[in-house]
């Protein structure tokens, strides 16, 4: 992969690019992580088709440019850098967080978008109860307690029996966490906080799209990704077993193969 800084308008975005392939996918990374989460996960990808990772702005190296990152902005970002590294069609994964970002592309810039893949993600805003823990985050980082999160969010993410298994990928999103800047993570809060549900738009796109759930994911209870692909029957969906919300660590071969079949058809 080729790292640079590429400008998105005003925006310098970190980018990463394994620069062939006839067909392009770019991996959005969810909320406190970074491009460094897709590393291993890409080499099962890039022999197929060509990859570009990003650091979304205001996690990694990318700069926190405003008070709040909505999906929208972020999603403008994607869309200037992959029109700046010449890729006028690509397919979008989308992991948590870099769902959202994924969902708001599908809306601002149908035509370009081969198809999305959702990666432990939703389709629907934050529900009253879920705006108002992310606003006791916000207040959790204001207060320098970032370190709270560094500890209980990376265990949260993985199944209870992949928890031993993958223990030093568990202490690398903590550290991740904790080199996040601060400004960044209440940016994005804040931008999640303010999301709208997608779920009609994604149904009329005409985009192909996967759904990839993990069935132990804490964040998304079985029962509510159920609903979800009730309300899409024209969504490809990949349950995973063994998994939490971070499937493409702890089932990775079954979850590149999804990917590199939705990208290739």
């Amino acid at each position: 992969m080729t790292e640079k800084f590429i400008m998105a308008g005003d925006t310098p975005m970190h980018v990463a690019d394994s620069l062939h392939g006839d067909r392009c996918v770019v991996l959005l990374h969810g909320y406190l992580e970074s491009m460094l989460v897709w590393d291993e996960f890409s080499s099962l990808l890039k022999s197929n088709v060509r990859v570009v990772t990003v650091d979304l702005p205001g996690h990694g190296v990318s700069v926190v440019a405003r008070e709040v990152h909505t999906m929208e902005y972020l999603a403008e970002c994607v869309a200037l850098t992959m029109e700046a590294l010449g890729i006028e069609h690509y397919s979008v994964v989308g992991h948590s967080m870099g769902g959202y970002v994924a969902l708001a592309m599908a809306e601002m810039y149908a035509s370009r978008l081969d198809s999305i893949v959702l990666l432990s993600s939703t389709t629907s805003a934050d529900s009253q109860e879920k705006c108002d823990r992310r606003r006791r985050e916000i207040e959790l980082i204001k207060a320098g307690k970032k370190n709270m999160l560094a500890r209980l969010v990376p265990h949260a993410g993985f199944a209870p029996e992949n928890v031993t298994r993958l223990k030093d990928y568990i202490e690398d999103i903590g550290e991740l966490i904790l080199l996040t800047e601060d400004e960044g993570v209440i940016a994005i809060l804040g931008g999640m906080i303010e999301r709208k549900s997608r779920g009609e738009m994604l149904r009329q796109s005409g985009i192909p799209h996967l759904f990839i759930f993990g069935r132990h994911d804490y964040y998304i209870p079985v029962e509510v990704a159920e609903e979800m692909i009730a309300q899409d029957p024209t969504a490809r969906v990949l349950w995973l077993e063994h998994s939490g919300h971070m499937g493409f660590y702890e089932e990775p071969e079954l979850c590149a193969q999804a990917i590199l079949d939705m990208v290739n058809n």
